[in-house]
């Protein structure tokens, strides 16, 4: 009985340090069979995103959101030690190893002599007897001594990815509006730029969304991060680009559709695929008709080409891009409603102003 208790012990530990080479060293996964680190994620956001959403303040509530992603390295730290800890200290007591003191053992204990061990404090006024305790003691130090220096590597390696991708979220204020809109991305480049300089601005945000992709399934926690201004997202932003190829893909945009095919598959594979990591399925009720109303679908096209109109090709157009939408909306809709980030509009109010336009003084329009 007691040596089914020990492997019980080693098991645990085997499965937190898998865990964790699997989250830091080997991170490049879509799907996982052993998801530790997902299931802690899951218990422990749902309970925290459906508290954070009862407050009625949508700064309050954007505030505690941006809380999670870092909050959450801490926690999953601590539970990783924890369970080192105790793995450990299941090994010991289910072994009856002798320990040099005068008090009463029991389990507890163990655990406090597996948290000296495991963090180094070397208080020496608990200690092994036995040869066998004494190793399980270096074991220890040396697993908690390796797991803090990947700690160490770890965070730099996630806030330099965050910076990067925050940095074209940042421009895209100025070109696209606060928040994000493709009609008013398109309509800005049309007024003072030529179809080449749309065909490079979506050739860099291809290799973002490959950037992105690329970041995220490696360290899932980035999705948690949140944006600098409560509207502005990752998700808005790639939604936004996702919006503006499919617009140009059925001929809006004055540009050639080549760059924005191959910058909506880069976009659309990195979407789906971190829907995959989430576990956020499209459904039904991910439905694209809301998003974008006819109403609204007119008002694009005239500012698109107000001059010229569609005519006969309208219909087309306008079925083409639904047949483009539910190839990812779905998807956008599903991890907007799991991350709480709302999705852009398609076309901004007149009321609406810039980011860069605002400051704590006041606005300019």
């Amino acid at each position: 009985m007691y040596f089914v208790v020990a492997f019980l012990g080693v098991l645990l530990i085997l499965i937190i340090l898998w865990d964790a080479f699997e989250t830091i060293i080997l991170p490049r996964r879509v799907t996982r069979r052993l998801r530790l680190t997902g299931l802690f994620y899951r218990s422990i956001w749902w309970p925290w995103s459906g508290f954070i959403q009862r407050l009625t303040s949508a700064k309050q509530r954007e505030k505690y959101l941006s809380l999670f992603g870092p909050l959450s390295l801490i926690f999953l730290l601590g539970f990783w030690a924890a369970g080192v800890i105790f793995g450990y200290a299941i090994i010991s007591w289910s072994l009856g190893e002798k320990l040099n003191t005068s008090e009463i053992v029991n389990f507890w204990t163990y655990a406090y002599v597996s948290g000296t061990n495991f963090f180094t404090l070397g208080y020496g006024d608990i200690t092994p007897i036995e040869p066998l305790g004494r190793a399980l003691a270096i074991m220890e130090a040396g697993t908690g001594f390796a797991m803090l220096a990947i700690v160490i590597g770890y965070l730099p390696v996630l806030y330099q990815a965050f910076s990067r991708r925050e940095v074209n979220i940042s421009l895209l204020d100025q070109r696209a509006g606060s928040p994000s809109s493709p009609a008013e991305l398109l309509r800005r480049h049309q007024s003072s730029s030529s179809a080449e300089d749309l065909n490079e601005f979506l050739s860099a945000w291809e290799r973002w969304a490959a950037e992105l992709m690329e970041s995220h399934l490696s360290y899932p926690v980035l999705c948690y991060f949140r944006s600098q201004h409560d509207n502005q997202s990752w998700l808005a932003a790639m939604t936004t680009i996702l919006d503006t190829c499919a617009l140009v893909i059925v001929g809006m945009g004055g540009s050639s559709a080549w760059q924005a095919r191959l910058t909506f598959a880069m976009a659309r594979h990195a979407i789906v695929d971190i829907a995959q990591v989430f576990r956020t399925a499209p459904t039904k009720r991910h439905s694209s008709k809301g998003r974008l109303s006819p109403a609204d679908f007119q008002r694009i096209v005239s500012l698109m080409r107000p001059d010229q109109g569609w005519g006969d090709d309208l219909n087309d157009a306008e079925h083409k891009l639904s047949e483009l939408r539910e190839m990812y909306e779905p998807y956008v809709a599903a991890l907007s409603e799991f991350l709480v980030m709302p999705l852009p509009p398609w076309i901004l109010s007149e009321a609406t102003i810039d980011n860069w336009k605002t400051s704590a003084w006041g606005r300019i329009q």
